[in-house]
């Protein structure tokens, strides 16, 4: 019997209630949230949540702003959610279907901007299930696997973790790109260190180390004026409008390369970062659908 399996068993034995409470309490981000999308009241959320915890002999949440599962609390949230989808399981095999499962996922922006819904229309069009897409850095995504906050995630670690599958996709492919004016403003004499160390570079986010990395790969000095700007989309047109450079992956602004509106400022030295697919080891008509979106798709797409 696997442990997954075992799990469900325990879960029989376990207040399942308060692992409801436990699991919107984090998911939610409040305890008032969490009683709203429980529709109980706070005091009944922070009850069974007291009652869980006394059962487990120690604290699962952490009270801080957001509330945060402490490592016990994760492992306990990942086993509620697993047998959610057992659950969900049992009625596709049964044809008894009382709502459609949701399936949380972890992915890099720059995935869910290029290729990702191609993958999940696969699974929308049916309807087969509703999808809870969670942006992060993809050396960060994993963790949410960890954490048991999501099903599967989209990471560049081929890391195996316990209880979880893993698959290769392929290769992303950023290039550092810029307006034509931004390039004769500030690399007229190309890529040097005198111009790496004046121009204003875009960047995700404080955790994305692609900029970085280019930089290194270079042998150029990582430390650069920086812009931040948080949206895959958001970050292309920052650069269009001649802003700032930065790395951007190559199937996304194909059209703009090809047209002129954009300048790859050193075309022989894309960054290829490796993208793989983690997902949870429980095999149901919905999960199964699910990886052979995602693997099939990402494997047709990306080099």
């Amino acid at each position: 019997m696997n442990s997954v399996h075992i799990s469900f068993i325990k879960l029989i034995m376990w207040d399942y209630r308060g692992l409801a409470a436990l699991a919107a309490i984090v998911e939610e981000g409040s305890f008032d949230r969490a009683a709203a999308a429980l529709a109980i009241s706070q005091p009944a959320v922070s009850h069974r949540l007291r009652a869980l915890e006394e059962w487990a002999g120690e604290l699962l949440v952490i009270r801080s702003q957001p509330p945060q599962a402490t490592p016990r609390g994760q492992r306990l949230i990942a086993h509620f959610r697993q047998v959610q989808l057992l659950e969900s399981g049992i009625e596709e095999e049964s044809q008894v279907h009382t709502s459609l499962p949701q399936l949380a996922i972890a992915v890099n922006a720059d995935s869910a901007a290029t290729w990702l819904l191609d993958a999940l229309s696969l699974l929308l069009d049916a309807p087969a299930c509703l999808i809870d897409v969670r942006i992060d850095d993809q050396d960060e995504t994993l963790r949410h696997l960890r954490e048991g906050r999501v099903v599967g995630c989209i990471t560049s670690s081929g890391d195996t973790v316990a209880g979880t599958t893993v698959e290769a996709l392929g290769t992303m492919s950023y290039l550092c790109v810029a307006a034509p004016g931004f390039v004769r403003r500030w690399f007229p004499a190309g890529v040097t260190r005198a111009a790496i160390k004046a121009a204003p570079a875009l960047v995700y986010n404080r955790s994305d180390r692609l900029h970085e990395r280019y930089l290194e790969q270079a042998g150029l000095p990582p430390d650069v004026p920086q812009h931040f700007f948080p949206s895959a989309e958001g970050f292309v047109s920052f650069i269009k409008a001649g802003y700032g450079y930065g790395m951007v992956p190559a199937i996304q602004v194909r059209q703009e390369l090809e047209q002129g509106t954009l300048v790859a400022l050193t075309p022989a030295a894309a960054l290829s970062v490796p993208l793989y697919w983690h997902q949870w080891n429980i095999q149901t008509q919905v999960t199964r659908a699910l990886r052979t979106a995602i693997v099939g798709t990402a494997q047709r797409l990306l080099a």
